[in-house]
């Protein structure tokens, strides 16, 4: 084995909630020769996301996604440089990206697993394919895409929770680039409000720990909500549901509020919510971006050009 005395991993060490005593950083061995097939790689940048706390139960209650074993490394979205190659399509120093990277700083993968990137895409910034230009981007471009049923000229009103956070803030600019006449977020404080409207070209923000959040979205969407990227779920969700119009959509995105409670998803609404759901014919389908990476290529090409044209802010 080689041993590199800065290598490191982060380990599970027990199943709960995400604080770092359920976590240990061990030193990490590694093969001193690759196979055929395999890079070396040096971890650059790693993603912590929130549905990473659904693998931390020992059932992440989906079906898409599996559980981080005890006692194992764990993994997520990742970028790395290769070091060394023994991939017919992949030579040293080369950046490469995987939704399944190891947390720790030097690994050997299978080089048929990992995809190539093209850091002029993204103007050098690598951690934008991890961000805006990656997943949490494609989520929300083809979240608005296939379930948001944004169309030009129709004057739609959007509304976006957790709008201040990775996905959601670029959710309300792409609808708004999508075609949404009225864009307002929601978020937890006044400097990620002010943001939102400054910076990230939202109409409006509203602070829900501040104030009536019903009234005041009464009062910023006159004309009813008519699409909702809810990225929250409960109370909020609620709230905004009750607002919305006839043949509306909800784009189911996340449910944050819920991934520390034993419920299904997507959660069951309030009977009195699912009620106006129906009533009003409001559309609420499960949203898994992996469903459609055949619109990948297209879609990551469609946000680095909004990126490079500063149509699209990223903090």
């Amino acid at each position: 084995l080689f041993i590199d005395w800065f290598n490191f991993k982060i380990i599970l060490g027990k199943n709960g909630v995400p604080v770092a005593e359920n976590f240990r950083l061990e030193q990490s061995t590694i093969a001193d020769t690759i196979q055929v097939g395999q890079v070396r790689v040096r971890t650059l940048y790693l993603s912590v996301d929130p549905y990473m706390r659904c693998r931390m139960n020992e059932d992440t209650g989906s079906d898409y996604l599996l559980p981080w074993q005890l006692s194992e490394v764990a993994d997520g979205g990742g970028i790395g440089v290769v070091e060394e190659s023994k991939q017919d399509n992949l030579v040293k120093g080369d950046f490469v990206t995987s939704f399944n990277w190891p947390w720790q700083t030097v690994a050997i993968l299978d080089g048929s697993l990992l995809q190539k990137l093209d850091p002029q895409l993204v103007s050098g910034r690598l951690s934008y394919f991890l961000g805006a230009a990656g997943i949490t981007g494609l989520t929300a471009l083809l979240g608005i895409k296939e379930k948001g049923h944004v169309a030009v000229g129709a004057n739609q009103t959007m509304v976006v929770s957790g709008a201040a956070g990775a996905c959601g803030s670029l959710a309300g600019q792409i609808g708004r680039l999508e075609g949404c006449s009225r864009v307002v977020g929601i978020a937890g404080t006044d400097e990620k409000c002010s943001i939102l409207v400054q910076e990230m070209g939202f109409d409006a923000a509203i602070n829900y720990k501040k104030g009536d959040v019903a009234k005041q979205l009464r009062e910023l969407c006159p004309g009813g909500v008519d699409v909702y990227f809810d990225n929250v779920g409960g109370d909020i969700s609620d709230t905004v549901i009750s607002q919305m119009n006839e043949n509306s959509h909800i784009i189911l995105c996340g449910q944050i509020s819920q991934y520390n409670k034993d419920v299904p998803y997507p959660p069951p609404l309030p009977p009195d919510i699912e009620k106006i759901r129906k009533e009003r014919n409001i559309t609420r389908e499960r949203f898994l971006v992996l469903n459609y990476m055949d619109k990948q290529e297209a879609s990551v090409l469609q946000l680095c050009q909004w990126i490079q044209e500063g149509k699209l802010k990223v903090r």
